[in-house]
């Protein structure tokens, strides 16, 4: 774990890493056979297969706009990975200090 700065990572990768270095690991016997099902999986998860139309305000379709604008990112597709995070929940409220 030298070569890496172990402040940034968590106990999973810190394990992980360990493992590594003491144990060695061994590449898969079917490595293509592995390397097409994460391919598909891939593919299939990245897949926009459905549409939805909403009705939103103009000050906040402006307001979506310009943050797409700053993340240099499609205003689209900052609304689907916002809807994404929240479905799977890893979107966090920022709260405001008083």
């Amino acid at each position: 774990m030298s070569k890496t700065n172990s402040n940034y990572l968590d106990n999973e990768e810190r394990k992980l890493i360990k493992s590594l270095e003491t144990d060695g690991w061994n590449p898969s016997k079917d490595r293509e056979s592995w390397k097409t099902l994460l391919s598909k999986t891939a593919a299939n998860t990245l897949t926009k297969d459905q549409r939805m139309n909403i009705r939103i305000t103009r000050n906040d379709l402006e307001g979506i706009k310009i943050k797409a604008v700053e993340e240099g990112i499609p205003y689209q597709t900052l609304v689907a990975s916002v809807i994404h995070k929240y479905v799977t929940g890893k979107l966090i409220e920022k709260r405001k200090s008083i």
